[in-house]
């Protein structure tokens, strides 16, 4: 088995200007996605992502790699996306996490480095205790990621969470601060 050597990424907050950019990626994407999740692929559904963020309870990072893009020649290139939802906060101080990488950046070590820096940002800045990721059970990649990430799995739900019109069981996989 080949080594993945990390990749150097950056986070950074979505903005309206990227709108053209992540949903071309979120299209070429699609069946890299299918049929765990699905990316804003729209201009509506972009600008739907983006209002959720207008919310405490939520927070967003694009996971970049430094450096030209590929397409256009300025700014950084985006490779992935990783979301906090339901941020809750009180004596819970947990929240939801989703994630997806977008397709050419997949097993490049994107994501691990990108979702390590997000778990950081939720314990540190944001002082949250406890993160949680549910994943369908046939979506070995995630499992893989957020395991490699130290997340542990406790437990399991059936027909958990609606997607793509059918509702679909999960793993539930957590991590807490340390």
């Amino acid at each position: 088995m080949t080594k993945v050597t990390p990749m150097r990424t950056v986070l950074r907050v979505p903005v309206a200007a990227d709108e053209a950019v992540f949903t071309a990626l979120a299209l070429r994407s699609r069946a890299l996605h299918a049929p765990w999740t699905s990316a804003p692929s729209t201009p509506e559904a972009f600008a739907a992502y983006l209002a959720q963020l207008e919310s405490p309870s939520n927070q967003s990072f694009l996971i970049c790699l430094p450096g030209p893009a590929v397409r256009d020649g300025v700014g950084e290139q985006i490779a992935g996306a990783v979301h906090l939802s339901q941020m809750v906060m009180g004596n819970f101080r947990s929240a939801y996490l989703g994630y997806y990488v977008f397709a050419g950046y997949e097993r490049r070590g994107v994501m691990r480095s990108g979702l390590q820096q997000a778990v950081r940002h939720a314990f540190a800045h944001l002082k949250l205790h406890r993160l949680e990721a549910n994943i369908q059970p046939g979506n070995t990649a995630s499992i893989a990621l957020v395991r490699a990430c130290g997340f542990t799995q406790e437990g399991f739900s059936p027909r958990y969470l609606k997607i793509n019109g059918r509702w679909c069981d999960h793993e539930r996989w957590a991590i807490v601060a340390g």
